[in-house]
């Protein structure tokens, strides 16, 4: 029994994106190497032994979750064992705060980028919130220049969303078009007759990054982060944010909100209150003053 060919089908029978279906592969193939059985004999107990071995080995809890996904899907729609996963749990994911840049940062480091087509990839992954797989994915006959918005084709999930163009980049992009002589189905963003490559963009951001001298950790991702981080900033709600990134749940774009600048933040502390109210004292005449409040720059 040809296990990953059936796995294959059925994930492109079930439309599931091919990154998925890539992910899933690799995961069964190194599942076949741990348990050397014919795949109709794999039990639940299987499972859970090769799950705890690669807990051993300090794997990420998004690591095994991904695993325990590809074997649940293996088990239940190939193998037609539906109730193998019934107590196997979910492993807790760590969730850490995102990298994102500020305002000035962005400009810095769009700024640093000589190559007009570069610095046009990274305004438009900021601007609009994009995967870097959705830019090097989007075609010309994608984009309403108009109305200022685009169409994301097959992205995360599978699923097709607007996005949202820059009027100030309009034209740039318009003059991009002519210049590079594009047809109505070519990619945006070709390199020798074909899409670019992730790779290609990372590079792109981490030599910039280093040109600018910014000292965080940039990547495309962190351009999607800051272009919500800002929007909140901006005072947009979490349901127009969610809806331009795509979220399924709001919880997800939830955490954009602790990344919001304090200075956007319009919640006065208790303490502040407190030292108020603490600062009023009554003088001879019985009338309150306010006692004055002096703050020394302190480097912290």
């Amino acid at each position: 029994m040809d296990i990953i060919e059936k796995v294959k089908k059925e994930g492109l029978r079930r439309r599931y994106s091919l990154r998925t279906i890539q992910t899933y592969l690799i995961c069964i193939r190194n599942f076949l190497k741990y348990c050397d059985k014919e795949p109709r004999k794999f039990t639940k107990q299987d499972i859970k032994n090769y799950l705890e071995k690669i807990s051993e080995e300090n794997k990420s809890g998004s690591t095994i979750n991904v695993n325990l996904q590809a074997l649940k899907f293996m088990m239940e729609y190939v193998l037609n064992k539906r109730k193998y996963f019934y107590n196997i749990r979910y492993s807790k994911v760590s969730r850490r705060l995102p990298t994102v840049l500020d305002k000035e940062e962005v400009v810095k480091l769009v700024n640093t980028i000589d190559n007009k087509k570069h610095q046009l990839m990274i305004k438009l992954i900021y601007s609009a919130g994009l995967r870097v797989s959705e830019l090097i994915n989007l075609r010309l006959n994608d984009l309403n220049l108009m109305n200022n918005f685009g169409y994301v084709r097959h992205g995360k999930g599978n699923k097709d969303r607007l996005f949202i163009i820059a009027g100030s980049l309009k034209q740039e992009i318009f003059d991009y078009i002519i210049e590079n002589n594009l047809k109505q189905d070519s990619f945006l963003f070709n390199r020798y007759m074909g899409k670019m490559s992730p790779r290609s963009v990372q590079e792109i951001l981490k030599q910039a990054a280093k040109k600018a001298k910014i000292d965080k950790r940039v990547h495309p991702h962190a351009l999607r982060h800051s272009f919500a981080t800002h929007l909140i900033e901006n005072n947009y709600s979490i349901s127009e944010v969610q809806s331009l990134l795509g979220h399924k749940s709001p919880e997800t774009t939830m955490i954009y909100v602790h990344m919001v600048s304090s200075k956007f933040i319009a919640v006065r502390s208790p303490w502040d209150d407190l030292q108020l109210e603490n600062s009023t004292e009554k003088n001879v005449y019985g009338i309150e003053k306010t006692k004055e409040i002096v703050i020394r720059d302190t480097k912290i």
